[in-house]
């Protein structure tokens, strides 16, 4: 699947989660072949961590919180131009692609 969101881009949630709908961030990770990303601060779990040892290392037992991936579907890029949630146009010059924002037709990358 061809993403046009990246590392680094900030996001809206537009559907899904009832508690996180509305709310932006930035994207720290992608998974393409999934179709998810992970936000900051979206979508946050809680895991029960037991004490293990491994590779001399010892990891703390606890409950531990971190941002589970959401899907791509439920986000929309923000442009950094207008700071509105837009669709992503591509317009390839030669060799050079750039990415556009729908709404404002601002090019960034």
């Amino acid at each position: 699947m061809k993403v046009k969101i990246r590392k680094g881009d900030t996001v809206e949630v537009i559907s899904g989660l009832f508690e996180d709908k509305g709310k932006r961030g930035e994207v720290i990770k992608i998974l393409p072949k999934d179709g998810k990303i992970v936000v900051q601060g979206i979508n946050l779990r809680k895991k029960h961590q037991k004490q293990v040892q491994t590779r001399g290392r010892t990891l703390s037992p606890g409950i531990i919180e971190f941002e589970a991936p959401i899907s791509i579907s439920n986000v929309m890029f923000v442009c950094p131009v207008c700071k509105q949630p837009s669709r992503i146009g591509i317009k390839r010059a030669g060799q050079d692609i750039q990415r556009v924002c729908k709404k404002c037709e601002a090019e960034f990358d």
